[in-house]
């Protein structure tokens, strides 16, 4: 299975974004979605699976839970927004991990691209930095990947461009 992951659309979501997302089985999102115009759109396209965000109001606090913890093939996820980073865990965050040991942590929130292994607690974390046109990052990137059997391959960091509204 082939997934897109994608955090900090803050309501934008690029026709850049959807071409990277067309070869893939399924959209994750990492939180701060912006509006239910964006999962409404990435629903008519692919199976979708999302947290909110710290941004994130009513309705999306509604569909989509804060933490999520996922198995496919073997593998196991959690994914969160506001996540921290390796050894800069919230105490909340650190916990889930301590419990359900994943084999690959996956928060959004810093706007800050992050593919690294954590050694202390043998997972991958994910951080696939903000897609969207609103915060301090310069350039806007997601990250691709393939679940195959136990293990994530093909590992891709896409460069979106840079932080600017289309004209």
């Amino acid at each position: 299975m082939r997934v897109a992951l994608i955090s900090d659309t803050h309501g934008y979501l690029g026709e850049d974004v959807l071409r990277h997302i067309d070869p893939c089985d399924e959209v994750w999102h990492a939180g701060d979605i912006g509006t239910s115009e964006v999962t409404d759109k990435l629903k008519t396209i692919k199976p979708l699976r999302a947290v909110f965000g710290n941004i994130d109001g009513g309705s999306l606090r509604v569909e989509f839970p804060e933490t999520t913890h996922i198995t496919i093939d073997g593998v196991t996820f959690l994914m969160t927004h506001i996540g921290g980073a390796p050894n800069k865990y919230p105490a909340t965050v650190k916990q889930h991990i301590l419990k359900l040991k994943p084999q690959v942590f996956i928060c959004g929130h810093s706007h800050i691209l992050r593919v690294v292994y954590d050694k202390p607690y043998n997972m991958l974390h994910l951080n696939p930095g903000a897609c969207g046109i609103y915060g301090f990052h310069q350039v806007r990137t997601m990250l691709r990947f393939d679940i195959t059997g136990d293990k994530l391959t093909n590992m891709q960091v896409i460069e979106l461009g840079p932080r600017v509204a289309p004209k």
